[in-house]
């Protein structure tokens, strides 16, 4: 059965995963002891081959042989396959668990649209669902050894009451070279077809509706088929065993503890025992057995899917659900909280601290404002004055343009308020109230606004920005086009 120690890990603590060190069963130690003691026995035979047999000619050319291996290890990237190969692994395992079909989504919609508290009505929805969770059988059948050891043949099938005899003879007659796990997701289908006929599904929206469920749910069996059908490519599963296993060919010889090749040089440390390369052997190789237990995980091994039990817990769940269930329900009455507007679910003594902690409202919450007082003032809008937009020629010659000149400063530009001076009449403050001032351009700035007081006091109109834009670019001449070119009409409809 899967290994469970989610518990176990719920809080974190000081040695909390050290505990989880000593457990055997779906441990690394169960998994890879065979090959571990297989190459300590390996190791300590060379070795001893080494120190005892050999004579020192022989020791001098394996000392030789020792360290091209030893270098060889560089040269297999080990690390970046088995890493790449591990996780697409993972990948394909949560994958494949997600792929189970579950009866729950089906089974409520099964019973909330088909009616009839009879004995039909309880027929078709009991009918209903042995046929998803039959489907589901079939296809765990093809793809489970657990499930195809529980039921070797149809007759267990049909003993175990996800299929009757009259149904077991309509499958066998429908031949075919493929899997057969959809058909009772069509027998489903007309049986859907028949209950909106007779008046058991009241609209075509619920029986859309229960379509769709079951077609969700077949897609989940297919997806199953095709995973156990389409593995991963076996090129990469070799290449990478052959890389584990060459790695450790070479260290079998190179990561002996070796005599120096000339009297007189000093030697490594003779440890007798390689415990990095002991460590080295337990995370690759264990890596490897890891690939190798998830890349199928509907075997028998102690972390593989309980499907057994995933069908048993379907069925009755169902069953349940469409049967007993079926507008079964508890009186609706007021709840606790009907006349309180703040809802506030009672704590337990041992609960009681997280009420002292305060509700996230944002992370910006408690954040502090800018001690500058004007910062936090209101302010006004700035005057209905109209906008003048930089023309677009201002951007192919080098003459200012009438939109960003002193005047417009003081009444059109956004980009440039901190030119402003705070005024005294309660008008708009400067976002800058520390920021230098040139006296004479603060006059500049004072004079023209006294100009367009004095021009909107009079009723002038103020320039345009066409007409701002020939004042201050005298340069441009406008040529006009000749009678040549146009006729009468258009040379009177011209302004120049």
């Amino acid at each position: 059965m899967t290994v469970s120690y989610t518990l176990k890990v719920a809080n974190s603590r000081f040695g909390g995963f050290s505990k989880l060190l000593f457990r055997w069963k779906g441990s690394i130690y169960k998994l890879l002891y065979k090959e571990f003691i297989v190459f300590v026995v390996l190791y300590a035979v060379l070795s001893l081959v080494y120190r005892r047999l050999l004579t020192e000619e022989q020791k001098r050319l394996y000392t030789k042989v020792a360290q091209y291996c030893n270098r060889s290890t560089d040269l297999i990237p080990i690390s970046f396959v088995l890493g790449f190969y591990v996780t697409l692994i993972v990948n394909r395992w949560w994958a494949q668990y997600t792929s189970i079909p579950l009866p729950d989504q089906l089974m409520c919609v099964i019973s909330s649209n088909v009616h009839g508290k009879d004995e039909r009505g309880r027929i078709l929805r009991r009918t209903l669902i042995r046929y998803a969770n039959l489907s589901a059988v079939l296809i765990l059948r093809s793809v489970s050894t657990r499930v195809l050891k529980r039921f070797p043949t149809m007759d267990h099938v049909v003993e175990a009451g996800f299929m009757t005899q009259d149904e077991r003879k309509k499958f066998e007659s429908l031949h075919s070279d493929f899997n057969k796990y959809w058909i009772p997701c069509v027998w489903f289908t007309n049986l859907a077809a028949q209950a909106r006929r007779d008046g058991r599904i009241r609209d075509d929206v619920a029986l859309r509706l229960l379509m769709d469920e079951l077609n969700l749910y077949r897609a989940k069996c297919s997806m199953l088929f095709h995973y156990d059908w389409i593995s991963i490519p076996l090129v990469y599963t070799q290449v990478v065993t052959i890389a584990v296993y060459s790695f450790f060919a070479f260290c079998l010889i190179g990561r002996q503890f070796l005599e120096p090749l000339e009297p007189g040089q000093e030697g490594d440390l003779d440890m007798y025992v390689p415990l990095s390369t002991l460590l080295q052997f337990f995370f690759y190789a264990g890596w490897l057995k890891v690939a190798e237990q998830i890349i199928n995980p509907f075997g028998e091994d102690d972390d593989d899917f309980e499907t057994n039990k995933l069908i048993d817990r379907n069925l009755q769940v169902s069953l349940l659900s469409v049967d007993d269930m079926y507008q079964n329900l508890p009186p609706a009455v007021k709840d606790k909280y009907w006349n309180e507007s703040t809802a506030q679910p009672p704590y337990t003594m041992a609960t009681a601290a997280e009420t002292l902690k305060p509700s996230f409202l944002g992370s910006t919450f408690d954040m502090r404002m800018c001690e500058d007082a004007e910062q936090s003032q209101l302010a006004e809008a700035s005057p209905s004055v109209p906008r003048i937009q930089t023309p677009l020629l201002s951007r192919f010659f080098a003459a200012a343009s009438p939109a960003i000149s002193i005047k417009n400063f003081s009444r059109g530009s956004r980009a440039h308020t901190h030119l402003r001076r705070p005024r005294t009449d309660g008008g708009f403050p400067s976002p800058y109230p520390n920021c230098s001032e040139e006296p004479e351009l603060v006059a500049r700035i004072e004079e023209e606004e006294m100009e367009d007081e004095e021009s909107r006091a009079r009723g002038t109109r103020p320039l345009e920005a066409s007409e701002m834009w020939r004042k201050e670019l005298p340069l441009i001449q406008v040529k006009a086009p000749s009678s040549e070119n146009m006729g009468a009409d258009q040379l009177e409809a011209w302004e120049p």
